[in-house]
């Protein structure tokens, strides 16, 4: 390495320290404020968000201006895009988690002991969380929101394809601190594309991360998962299914398949294979690939499917397993439930997976048998939204068994400690 790399490095790491240090003190202040002060701080971010539209949607046309001219993808081109419904769709979200209840200090259980002891579990913040995300500026209003919502301080790394977009979002979230007397410190965004920003963080920045979430694609997270030194909530990838059975209704079927693959491809909860009944192969399946062929996506099925539609290509083992987060959508013919669920088991990256049907026997099983983090019974996979839980937003979802699981909003971002109270009782 160079004197020059050296001293680049040097500067960065200076750099993220004070940025922990400062998130570690900011939260200690944030774990005390009430819930009035962070709601006032939420409206007003809100506020600056629509006030400083204008200003936003330049900085998004910037990083699209750059994002085009390197050729990403359609669908990462997507999830970067800023118009003016999602820059409200942004303030309305702030104005929906500043209206949740505030999870700190809520008694999750009480009892009392024999010998007279008062117990109480109560939520409490987890401290100081990194948040690394790839293209979507949203997630830099969303997760500001929901740690200072459940009164943790929080340091964002969002990708370098988004940076204008999400420096501009930051800055309408610091004013909503100011105006609230909060510390400008508890939402903190990463000033630098640099990649060793991102290897400090996974480090724990000197003890001062409690958890990081990732929130982005495969490689990033599978890398979060490798190298970090502290607990991640997260989920490797999206591999979603939506199984019809004989008993859906043919109309209702059609337009869940549709709306999951089709309403937006490119976020984690789009159905990526479509599990069909052979019993359901005559009457479902025609109206199904017409609506899918018509919006444009390209199918890929096995043998059986081949031969249903000739609009079908063959599908490979490898497509089994890829969240294409594309218009592509793999097609499995499966003899009954017990035959889709044990493509779902094999498969499945345990996020959420869909059944349409009418027989409710076969509607349990499914709910029964299947471990992914959400599941649904005729609705769309595309519910799989924080937003769309009532939770106001979500940070990402979680598909592991430990603490946050599904969408992660801002209970999910909390632990508990234990407030017992007595009148004199020693321990004999």
């Amino acid at each position: 390495m160079n004197a020059r790399n050296e001293t680049v490095d040097q500067s960065i790491g200076d750099r993220m320290a004070h940025i922990g240090h400062a998130a570690r003190a900011s939260a200690r202040e944030l774990a005390k404020a009430t819930p009035e002060r962070k709601h006032a701080a939420l409206t007003a971010a809100a506020a600056a968000i629509r006030e400083h539209r204008g200003e936003i949607l330049a900085a998004n046309a910037q990083d699209m201006a750059a994002a085009t001219a390197r050729q990403l993808s359609k669908p990462m081109l997507d999830r970067l895009l800023l118009d003016a419904g999602r820059v409200e769709s942004m303030a309305v979200s702030l104005e929906e988690i500043a209206a949740l209840d505030d999870p700190i200090g809520q008694v999750i259980a009480a009892w009392e002991r024999p010998n007279g002891l008062e117990i109480q579990r109560v939520r409490v913040p987890l401290g100081v969380i990194g948040i690394i995300y790839e293209s979507r500026p949203n997630v830099t209003a969303d997760a500001g929101a929901l740690c200072l919502k459940s009164g943790n301080a929080v340091i964002l790394r969002g990708g370098s394809e988004s940076f204008a977009s999400s420096t501009a979002i930051h800055g309408c979230l610091e004013k909503g601190l100011l105006q609230a007397g909060l510390p400008v410190e508890a939402i903190q965004m990463v000033p630098t594309k640099s990649r060793d920003a991102v290897g400090l963080i996974l480090s724990g920045l000197d003890g001062c991360i409690d958890v990081i979430v990732p929130r982005g694609g495969k490689s990033l997270i599978a890398r979060v998962q490798a190298d970090a030194r502290v607990p991640v909530i997260g989920h490797l990838e999206g591999l979603c299914h939506v199984y019809v059975h004989e008993s859906a209704d043919v109309d209702l079927a059609t337009a869940v398949v549709l709306n999951s693959k089709m309403r937006r491809t490119g976020i984690c909860g789009a159905a990526e294979t479509l599990l069909i009944d052979r019993s359901a192969l005559a009457t479902h399946f025609p109206p199904i690939v017409e609506a899918l062929s018509a919006a444009g996506c390209e199918l890929r099925g096995d043998a059986e499917a081949c031969a249903a539609d000739s609009r079908i290509g063959p599908a490979t083992e490898e497509d089994w397993t890829t969240e294409y987060l594309d218009t592509i959508l793999s097609i499995r013919v499966v003899d009954g439930v017990e035959a889709a669920i044990g493509h779902i088991v094999r498969y499945g990256s345990g996020h959420t997976e869909a059944i349409c049907a009418g027989d409710d026997a076969v509607v349990e099983k499914f709910f029964h048998d299947i471990d992914s983090a959400i599941l649904l019974h005729n609705a769309s996979t595309q519910y799989a939204d924080g937003g769309e839980f009532g939770m106001g937003a979500e940070i990402g979802i979680a598909t592991g068994r430990i603490h946050a699981r599904g969408p992660v909003g801002a209970e999910q971002l909390t632990s508990y400690k234990y407030l017992v109270r007595g009148t004199g009782q020693v321990r004999p």
